[in-house]
């Protein structure tokens, strides 16, 4: 495949910031449709970016950017995303279920709340936006359905202490898994990406004191990883569970020290990687 999404039409959860928006702007530089699709549309106290904040920067950057309030855990929301978004644009080529919640915490100190927050939103959101695109990807050239989501990895050290963070985590790539075999043979690619390292984003602040920003990459590395897989064949790219590094490597890619917060430093490795 040409390796430029010109003229493809993007649908990215959470995408009002960190690697959501990273990858939007990604598309937009090849002069892409971007549909940023997340809950924050007004100044966040805390966090930076809203859609209509992303939205500005992806016109700016060459591409067609679309504000929409989403939330992943309702399925009117949901259904409404995708019915603005093919309305607007005219179709749709390739979803992006980047939207996710993330708390660190054993079971008797993870409150219940957030237990139903973290499925809700990672596994019925993913589920429910991949189900309300495929009548549109199943009309598409192309097309793709990109999870960020790790490997699944039975190793009982990635579930001691966290152990809903990663059942939920794993559900978006169990998605992956059933979806890329449900729908092979109709040339809709279900593909994962995930960080070899950890990256510095406003999520890291749920990982409190845990990780310092110094020994991080930027958000760039997983645009960049993410541009190189949805220029693939979809029908030749399915069910794959990528690393950001391997997948950059296989363009070509040697030296990544521009991707690092601050080269030089030790790189902390990702979450559910062995070795």
């Amino acid at each position: 495949m040409a390796p430029s999404l010109s003229g493809k039409t993007l649908l990215v959860t959470g995408a009002s910031r960190g690697i959501g928006k990273a990858i939007a702007l990604k598309a937009a530089r090849d002069g892409a449709n971007v549909a940023v699709a997340a809950k924050t549309y007004k100044k966040h106290p805390i966090l930076p970016g809203t859609i209509y904040s992303a939205v500005e920067e992806i016109n700016e950057a060459g591409g067609w950017g679309l504000a929409i309030r989403l939330d992943v855990r309702d399925q009117n929301s949901v259904e409404n995303a995708v019915e603005q978004t093919v309305n607007h644009f005219g179709g749709l080529d390739i979803l992006v279920n980047n939207a996710s919640a993330i708390m660190l915490k054993g079971t008797l100190d993870l409150p219940v709340r957030r237990y139903d927050l973290m499925f809700a939103t990672n596994v019925r959101g993913t589920y429910l936006m991949s189900r309300a695109c495929l009548p549109h990807l199943l009309e598409a050239e192309n097309p793709h359905v990109l999870n960020l989501a790790p490997p699944l990895n039975m190793n009982p050290q990635w579930f001691r202490d966290h152990v809903a963070y990663t059942m939920a985590k794993y559900g978006m790539s169990m998605c992956v898994l059933g979806m890329a075999e449900e729908f092979r043979d109709d040339g809709i690619a279900f593909n994962a990406l995930w960080p070899r390292t950890v990256i510095a984003t406003a999520a890291l602040r749920a990982l409190e004191d845990t990780v310092d920003p110094d020994n991080c990459r930027t958000e760039e590395i997983m645009a960049d990883a993410a541009h190189a897989i949805l220029c693939r064949d979809s029908e030749q790219c399915t069910g794959n569970f990528f690393l950001d590094e391997d997948i950059l490597r296989a363009t070509g890619i040697k030296a990544f020290d521009d991707y690092a917060v601050k080269p030089g430093e030790a790189l902390m490795k990702d979450l559910f990687l062995d070795g």
